[in-house]
């Protein structure tokens, strides 16, 4: 059985096709293109269906489910994407427009919590029942898995752990409060945390290494650090604090029996986890070590979408 997992972006729409091992036979990419009405994303949605379908080698006819992960706040069941600014999107009935071109049954979720869901059922946290996925990108975004199924709370709205305040009017957040975990810890506040360093101390290994301000990234830090830099050392030691403290926050909230994180950050293996698992260690709520959370890096990358999305199917009312 074939289903269509869709990560939908606000710059690209891929698609995959996914058998019953969680494997992507067919994959097509095409531009979102935005801004632009719904009904020409649907229809760029069922385009990338076809092809997607045409890679594999089979017909749409032969198409189980679709299931799509949106930016923004969406009715799984119902099909609706509530709300997506990223999208241009308001009670915009997605499902329903691509159920009248594709005549199949349609799920749409949150993208994060379907890339979470992939890493379940594929990926790092397989085997897992209790699972809470955090990515490290231009914000933080999370995804909770509770006995297996997705968490969105009842408005689904729910797992928006990047906006969990880790210092009390602390740094502007895009989201209007101060002091939110994504202000701390997402890639771009790395980036900007190692620009500022770098202001500060002219002489650092930092400017070598990026070439110029404007050529910062996530890497930049960590590779002056390990470099023996003062300054890139001092800006990962804050960021590791930083990250630690909102994984704290998240493992005493959930106790899951994974934590799994995601994001280019991750490349830095060992340089990254060993100090977080430290500190959850040192800082986290647990009274039997040996049944404490397991901090892991997520496995699939930009296939969990997919996969997750392919699979919504399985978690119908």
């Amino acid at each position: 059985m074939y289903n269509i997992g869709i990560d939908l972006g606000g710059t690209n729409i891929k698609v995959g096709v996914v058998n019953d091992d969680f494997k992507i036979v067919g994959k097509s990419n095409i531009k979102t293109d935005l801004p632009r009405p719904a009904e020409e994303i649907a229809d760029s949605i069922a385009k990338g269906v076809e092809l997607a379908c045409k890679e594999a080698g089979i017909d749409v006819k032969d198409i189980n489910s679709i299931g799509i992960g949106t930016p923004g706040v969406a009715d799984r069941n119902t099909g609706v994407v509530l709300y997506s600014c990223n999208l241009g999107f308001n009670n915009t009935d997605l499902g329903g427009l691509l159920k009248h071109r594709l005549g199949t049954d349609i799920y749409v979720e949150n993208d994060a919590n379907v890339a979470a869901y992939g890493e379940v059922l594929g990926g790092a946290a397989k085997g897992y029942k209790d699972v809470v996925v955090i990515t490290l990108g231009t914000g933080v975004g999370g995804g909770i898995i509770i006995g297996g199924k997705i968490y969105t709370g009842f408005n689904f709205c729910g797992a928006e752990l990047g906006h969990v305040v880790i210092e009390y009017n602390g740094r502007q957040c895009n989201c209007g409060r101060k002091g939110c975990f994504e202000a701390y810890s997402s890639a771009t506040a790395l980036i900007t945390a190692t620009k500022k360093a770098m202001e500060e101390d002219k002489d650092s290994a930092m400017w070598n290494i990026a070439g110029s301000i404007d050529k910062v990234d996530g890497k930049t830090a960590f590779d002056a650090m390990r470099a023996g830099d003062k300054s890139g050392k001092a800006v990962v030691d804050e960021y590791l604090n930083y990250l630690g403290c909102g994984l704290t926050n998240v493992v005493n909230t959930f106790q899951p029996e994974m934590l799994l994180i995601g994001g280019g950050i991750c490349k830095e293996g060992d340089y990254l986890t060993k100090p977080l698992e430290e500190y959850i260690k040192r800082e986290s709520y647990c009274i039997n070590p040996e049944r404490s959370t397991v901090l892991g890096i997520c496995k699939l990358g930009n296939d969990a979408g997919i996969v997750g999305a392919a699979n919504l199917y399985r978690l119908k009312d």
